[in-house]
C-alpha cells in the first residue's frame, strides 16, 4: 500500500474507491481533456472501474491531494512505470480553481522525494505536452530537465529526465531558497537550515570588496534578527538559473538568484549569485559550503 504524507497545507492520501466523485469531476476539466486525454469516465460507474484499474496495476500510484484545513479534494500525483518509458514517470493534476497556489509542487516534490528514498530509483522521468507551460515550469522546479521528443499513440510529447541525486540537489537548493520568505504571512523557518546542512557547513557573503563569514548558529542568529525585528520585511528569494556538477559523493552548483523585500522600509529588489557544495553521507546529500555575492542593486 502507498504511503500518505501530510506538509505544511496539504494532505496526500492515497486513491481509493470512494474518490469516484472528485475523479469524476477532475478527469473531464477542460485541462485534462486538453493535456492528459478523455479518459471515457462520464458516470460514477465510469470512475469506479477507472480507479478499480488503478488501485489493480502494480505499476501504477495515484494520490488524492486534500486541503488540511478542510480536507477538500484538489488534485492527484502519479507515478507511474510507463511500458513506453524506461524510468518511473512522475505527474499530477489539479482542479483549475487550485493551480498557481504551489500546491502542485508541495504534493509532487514529497511524493518524488519519497519514491527516491523508499524504492532507490536512479533516475525519473516526466511527460508533458509542448503547449502545458504549468507542467513544464513544475517539472523544471523538481530538477527534471528536458531530453528529447517522443511519439506516443501518434502524438508528440516531450520527455524531461533527470538523475535522482539531481534532483535531490534541487531539492535542497529550493528548500534553502525558501527559508527566509516572510512575504504574504509567511514566518521564515530558518531551523530547517540544520537538516539540509553538515554542521560544519560554511557561509561567506562577499558584499562590497568585503568578506563576512558564518558558521550555522550565527548565521541563522543574524537572519532571525533582521527577518524577525522590522528591519527586512515582506522578503522572498528564488533560483531563476542553475548549473549542477555532480561527481560520486561531491557536488557543486552555480546559482543566480532574484531576492526583494522591503529593507528599513524602503522596497528593494537584488540579484546575485551563490555557489552551492554538496557532500553525500548515508546516501543523502547536504549542503557543506555556501558562498553568494550580490551583482545588481534595484
Amino acid at each position: 500500500m502507498s504511503a500518505s504524507f501530510t506538509t505544511d497545507r496539504l494532505l496526500i492520501t492515497p486513491l481509493e474507491a470512494a474518490d469516484s466523485r472528485f475523479i469524476f469531476e477532475l478527469v473531464n476539466t477542460p485541462g485534462w481533456l486538453k493535456f492528459i486525454g478523455d479518459r471515457n469516465v462520464h458516470s460514477d460507474d465510469d470512475a469506479t472501474a477507472f480507479i478499480k484499474n488503478i488501485i489493480d496495476n502494480p505499476d501504477t500510484d495515484y494520490w488524492i491531494v486534500k486541503l488540511k484545513q478542510d480536507h477538500v479534494c484538489i488534485g492527484i500525483v502519479t507515478f507511474i512505470k510507463r511500458n513506453y518509458l524506461q524510468y518511473h514517470d512522475i505527474g499530477c493534476a489539479f482542479l483549475p480553481q487550485y493551480v498557481n497556489n504551489g500546491y502542485a509542487y508541495e504534493a509532487t516534490a514529497v511524493v518524488l522525494y519519497h519514491e527516491i528514498d523508499t524504492h532507490k530509483h536512479k533516475r525519473i522521468a516526466a511527460i508533458t505536452t509542448a503547449e502545458n507551460i504549468t507542467s513544464i515550469k513544475l517539472l523544471e522546479k523538481l530538477g527534471l530537465v528536458f531530453l528529447r521528443d517522443i511519439m506516443v499513440r501518434n502524438e508528440q510529447l516531450k520527455l524531461y529526465e533527470a538523475d535522482t541525486d539531481r534532483i535531490s540537489i534541487s531539492g535542497l537548493v529550493k528548500t534553502f531558497f525558501s527559508v527566509f520568505t516572510s512575504k504574504s504571512n509567511a514566518q521564515p523557518r530558518l531551523d530547517l537550515l540544520k537538516e539540509i546542512c553538515v554542521p560544519e557547513v560554511s557561509l561567506a557573503n562577499r558584499y562590497m570588496s568585503k568578506t563576512e563569514f558564518f558558521d550555522l548558529t550565527s548565521f541563522i542568529k543574524t537572519r532571525h534578527r533582521i527577518l524577525t525585528d522590522g528591519t527586512l520585511m515582506e522578503f522572498e528569494e528564488k533560483e531563476v538559473f542553475n548549473e549542477t556538477r555532480i561527481i560520486k559523493g561531491i557536488a557543486s552548483r552555480f546559482s543566480e538568484y532574484e531576492k526583494k523585500g522591503i529593507l528599513y522600509r524602503k522596497r528593494f529588489k537584488i540579484k546575485g549569485y551563490k555557489l552551492f557544495q554538496f557532500v553525500k553521507i548515508k546516501q543523502s546529500w547536504k549542503i557543506s559550503s555556501i558562498v553568494w555575492e550580490d551583482y545588481e542593486y534595484n
